[in-house]
């Protein structure tokens, strides 16, 4: 136990920067966010995230978004696990052939109105796994998409972005 305190002394304290650049962006895009969200949502957007077939790697970054750093929950998001009190599907990876009839239930038993979001390369276009005897490709071919957030995987920001650009979208005629 000493040791481990000599060596806690020895180090001193070691933080991060408070702000750094990419952080700037990130509240400009949230309070633009947190305004879309106001004016559509009255306050509280709530997302269901579906993984259709994916590696994991976009649920590590859409995970990230309720961290310290990214903390969505103070620009008015919410993940549930229910489409039933869903506004938005986050929906990731390429469609198995086991998930299409999931995904499709999940889609029905989202009110209207609702969002579709296809995240990450294998959203949009079935990334490396493309079509195939076990996969259906991106989610446009299973059920409609209102927005695509490209990149294998996204980071939170652009997964922010990408939020903000559906929901803008919906609120022009």
């Amino acid at each position: 136990m000493i040791r481990i305190l000599r060596q806690i002394f020895r180090t001193g304290v070691i933080t991060e920067d408070v702000l750094t650049p990419e952080d700037e962006h990130i509240e400009i895009v949230g309070d633009r966010l947190e305004e879309a969200v106001k004016k559509l949502f009255r306050g509280s957007l709530t997302i269901r995230q579906v993984d259709a077939g994916s590696c994991n790697g976009c649920e590590l970054e859409i995970h990230a978004l309720n961290n310290s750093i990214y903390n969505c929950e103070r620009y008015g998001i919410h993940f549930t696990a229910s489409p039933r009190f869903a506004d938005m599907l986050l929906v990731t990876g390429p469609v198995s052939r086991n998930m299409e009839i999931a995904l499709k239930r999940t889609y029905e038993a989202t009110p209207t109105p609702k969002l579709v979001v296809a995240v990450g390369n294998c959203g949009c276009n079935g990334g490396v796994f493309g079509e195939s005897y076990a996969s259906l490709g991106g989610i446009d071919k299973v059920i409609p998409v209102d927005a695509y957030i490209k990149g294998c995987p996204p980071t939170p920001t652009a997964l922010l972005n990408g939020i903000l650009k559906a929901i803008e979208g919906k609120t022009k005629p």
